[in-house]
């Protein structure tokens, strides 16, 4: 029987959000029902709000969560009613051309649940096709990994988008090893995942360089070695300063968690010949870089962009949980604080002024 529940809805661009009541309907094949215990606000979701991922309002808002499956419908095995899982937006089909050979993370055909939830009979776009900011959601099985329950829902939740994406810039595309250098540019918190990322690797020195001191005391706190406040110098004395950090020769990895084409460059030439460029952070559209050729030929290396962290999550998401579990990996640092499911607008103006991490909402 179709569930009534309270959703915080996004219906017009830029418009403030809703609490409204939603319907979460039966699930059918290859789909579950979650109950939702903790959703972390993500710029992801303000995006959706501000209109820049598409146009297809209503938007039911919400991505990075954890919570029980209390259904499940038909050919669903990968999960069970009990299960404590967390949500993802990759549920890989193990037919496309990356699944087959055997490089899932770049699966071409991920996908969502087949039913629509709805607002006053007008099916919602559920974010990244999960929609967490209600009590429940209804999401295709692939999109629920099941993790530890031994780990709270308001920081297993965190994994499912921007921490995952961090430090999976550093761990899967990165690749960072034992005794590397790695610097970060921008100390948010994907670019403190990377962070996290790099430590867990073994990274020998971990630069963060970001405009503001609050986020580079974050990014401390993470494992950073090194910061630098790079507010008013210039692209060439940014890269000067890396390299002074690494015995003038540049960073192994350098990732980039902004999005913009001035620290993009920075990112490119502080890196040691054949060094790495991850871009993690997400441009807008009609951002451009321009780099002379003889630069990107001469230095070897690679230059790699990394959707999702590269992950797979039903590898990447219970390793990562354990490593929590093991106090190996601080996730709790990463919740600044938690908000009940009226706070989300609020939140996002703390996000877009650098207060938070992340706010999390519980249900």
């Amino acid at each position: 029987m179709p569930y009534e529940v309270q959703g915080v809805v996004a219906t017009a661009v830029n418009e403030p959000v809703r609490v409204e009541t939603i319907v979460i309907p039966d699930p059918g094949p290859g789909e579950v029902i979650v109950d939702v215990q903790a959703c972390g606000v993500c710029h992801t979701d303000l995006h959706y709000r501000q209109g820049a991922i598409n146009d297809e309002f209503p938007f039911l808002l919400g991505h990075e969560a954890a919570g029980v499956v209390s259904e499940v419908g038909d050919d669903v095995t990968n999960v069970a009613v009990g299960d404590f899982v967390v949500l993802n937006w990759r549920a890989v089909c193990g037919n496309c051309r990356a699944c087959r050979r055997g490089r899932p993370w770049y699966c071409f055909a991920t996908h969502n649940a087949s039913q629509k939830m709805t607002l006053d009979g007008v099916d919602l776009s559920p974010a990244l096709g999960i929609g967490a900011f209600a009590p429940k959601t209804l999401v295709a099985a692939g999109q629920a990994t099941k993790v530890d329950p031994a780990a709270p829902p308001e920081v297993a939740g965190l994994i499912g988008c921007g921490v995952m994406a961090g430090l999976g810039a550093a761990v899967n595309t990165g690749g960072v090893s034992r005794g590397d250098s790695v610097a970060v540019f921008g100390c948010g918190g994907v670019g403190d995942a990377a962070i996290c990322g790099a430590l867990l690797a073994g990274a020998h020195t971990i630069i963060g360089v970001d405009i503001d001191d609050r986020k580079l005391e974050w990014a401390r706190e993470f494992g950073a070695t090194h910061t630098i406040n790079s507010t008013g110098m210039s692209n060439d004395e940014v890269v000067e300063s890396i390299r002074k950090l690494t015995g003038g020769n540049g960073v192994d990895v350098a990732i980039e968690a902004v999005g913009l084409p001035q620290t993009y460059e920075q990112a490119f030439y502080s890196r040691d010949l054949a060094g790495t460029v991850v871009l993690v952070g997400v441009p807008n559209p009609t951002m451009k870089i321009e780099l002379p050729m003889i630069e990107v030929f001469g230095r070897g290396g690679s230059l790699k962009s990394s959707w999702y962290g590269d992950c797979l999550p039903n590898r990447d998401f219970p390793m990562f949980v354990d490593l929590h579990l093991q106090d190996r990996l601080p996730l709790d640092k990463f919740v600044s604080e938690t908000i009940g499911i009226d706070g989300v607008e609020e939140a996002f103006e703390k996000m877009e002024h650098g207060e938070v991490l992340r706010s999390v909402v519980m249900l």
